[in-house]
């Protein structure tokens, strides 16, 4: 069996496949097709493309014509209600308007009233959606799949490399983990959960057959002001960042629910955040202010 690996740069992120076939033609055919299946999702969602969805949804914002999407589009869109309404409206995705004034790039913090300004332009329960149709209602409102389409990307090329015949692999965008099955000889993948402190360091190593791994810290895009770090997870209901978790790691059977799960138990904090996991139950890893390691992943 032939084992093929991968990496390239893709949705902001570094990547790797690693993937085992049947000889090394069958195993470059299943790379090259999840490559360029990760690169459509990322030309269609993307929001800093003119001729993205996301740009057209976007544009069509104000118009109580609103815009129709198609069937792809439309199933995220129902992901995105359902995790709305789950989280209890903190995973929202017209949260992405608040990049406005969040440019963690110029290392200052944004000013009040300019955050607390776009807070009428967030909120799913604004927007209509009925099947094929989406309306923003409001001039200036955006949606952004920035919070799942890289997740969704993992699960897609989870299920692309299956067809292919691929039945033992791993595929990473960035962090974002799916198992198509064990190394050939039966044992687990290793995956890190990175140290939100050394990016060089992994926290916690776990041992993965299958199923998906997605991790929302607030160490990625982030700036330090008078030794206080405000990350880019930002809450919906006042437009700042999280103050409570640093990271959260979230094991499913599919990589768009660890994802969401993860944001939303950073989102709700270090008392509710773990305890509605377990609700849920999905094994978690949790990472504190102080560096104490919690959950209930091995």
């Amino acid at each position: 069996m032939e084992h093929a690996r991968r990496g390239f740069r893709a949705m902001g992120s570094p990547c790797e496949l690693r993937l085992y076939a049947r000889d090394a033609a069958a195993a470059a055919r299943a790379l090259d097709l999840a490559e360029a299946e990760i690169a459509r999702l990322e030309a269609k969602y993307t929001r800093y493309r003119d001729d993205s969805e996301t740009t057209r949804i976007n544009r069509g914002a104000g118009d109580a014509r609103g815009v129709e999407v198609d069937a792809e589009t439309a199933a995220l869109l129902d992901y995105a209600a359902v995790a709305h309404a789950e989280s209890d409206g903190l995973f929202d995705i017209t949260s992405g308007v608040l990049r406005r004034v969040w440019r963690f790039d110029r290392g200052t913090l944004p000013d009040p009233g300019d955050v607390a300004a776009l807070l009428p332009l967030i909120g799913w329960h604004r927007v209509s959606w009925r099947r094929p149709r989406l309306v923003l209602p409001t001039r200036g409102m955006e949606i952004d799949f920035g919070g799942v389409v890289k997740e969704y990307a993992v699960d897609t090329v989870v299920e692309l490399c299956r067809r292919e015949g691929v039945a033992h692999g791993l595929v990473d965008l960035g962090g974002d983990i799916g198992v198509i099955g064990p190394h050939p000889d039966g044992s687990p993948w290793r995956v890190g959960i990175r140290d939100p402190w050394n990016a060089e360091r992994a926290a916690a190593v776990l041992a993965m057959a299958d199923g998906g791994l997605a991790t929302s810290g607030d160490y990625e895009r982030c700036i330090e002001i008078d030794g206080r770090r405000y990350g880019h997870i930002l809450d919906p209901r006042d437009g700042w960042p999280v103050r409570s978790l640093v990271s959260v790691s979230v094991r499913a059977p599919r990589c768009i629910v660890a994802g969401t799960a993860a944001t939303t138990a950073l989102l709700r904090g270090r008392e509710g955040g773990p305890p509605w996991l377990a609700g849920l139950g999905l094994p978690h890893l949790t990472i504190d202010r102080d560096g104490t390691i919690g959950g209930t992943l091995e």
